[in-house]
């Protein structure tokens, strides 16, 4: 089934990557999709059913109804089909990543914030996800194919956006993470993850056994 999938993906390649243009939140009918997207009525049935049977969205009355992280979701399938990452960016934002971030936390029942301010000095934080009191601090780094030095500038500001955030929160513990798309593999820049978004299921549930590996800061006793 999972080879059905694929190579109906595949087939349909650009006009699923034209079509993420019309993956909404909310409810959208095959009409609004094609007129967002720019697909015929066709490529857009063809679309639609194709994320359907992937799973993506749901189909009640007439409408077609996605939530905040179908669009990422989508570009991974098409990503695992060998689409270029470039040709799929153009159609992304960052608030597609974050969203399937924070997604994936509340999937695990994590408590869940986004865009997290903090002031004196001003930094924000693209996602916090708190459970069992431990936050997971997260810098989403989208799209563009990050060097080493640019993943270590990434890592210094995330602890420091850690400790800030720890320095303002009573009794905090908290780990400071990265999220790429464009990473292969996790690694760890002194003791930071760098986790690829494709990674990111299992490192959320293999965190609570790895916290010893992992930089981890905490309120200063």
């Amino acid at each position: 089934m999972i080879l059905v999938h694929r190579k109906s993906l595949e087939r349909h390649a650009s006009e699923m990557i034209v079509g993420l243009n019309g993956i909404i939140p909310g409810g959208v009918s095959a009409r609004d999709f094609s007129a967002v997207s720019g697909l015929d009525d066709t490529a857009s049935k063809n679309v639609l059913d194709e994320l359907l049977s992937l799973g993506i969205g749901r189909y009640d009355d007439g409408q077609y109804f996605f939530s905040d992280g179908d669009r990422l979701r989508t570009a991974i399938e098409m990503l695992k089909c060998g689409s270029q990452l470039e040709h799929i960016s153009e159609s992304l934002g960052w608030k597609d990543f974050e969203g399937l971030v924070a997604e994936i936390l509340s999937s695990k029942n994590f408590a869940v914030m986004k865009n997290l301010i903090l002031t004196k000095p001003r930094m924000e934080i693209d996602v916090v996800g708190i459970r069992l009191g431990v936050a997971i601090l997260i810098d989403c780094k989208h799209w563009k194919r990050y060097s080493h030095s640019a993943l270590n500038m990434a890592v210094k500001k995330q602890v420091n956006r850690t400790k800030h955030y720890v320095s303002k929160t009573q009794g905090a513990v908290a780990v400071p993470v990265i999220v790429t798309l464009a990473q292969d593999v996790v690694e760890f820049i002194d003791r930071v993850p760098v986790v690829p978004i494709l990674q990111f299921h299992s490192f959320v549930d293999d965190l609570y056994g790895n916290l010893d590996d992992i930089q981890t800061i905490k309120t200063a006793q």
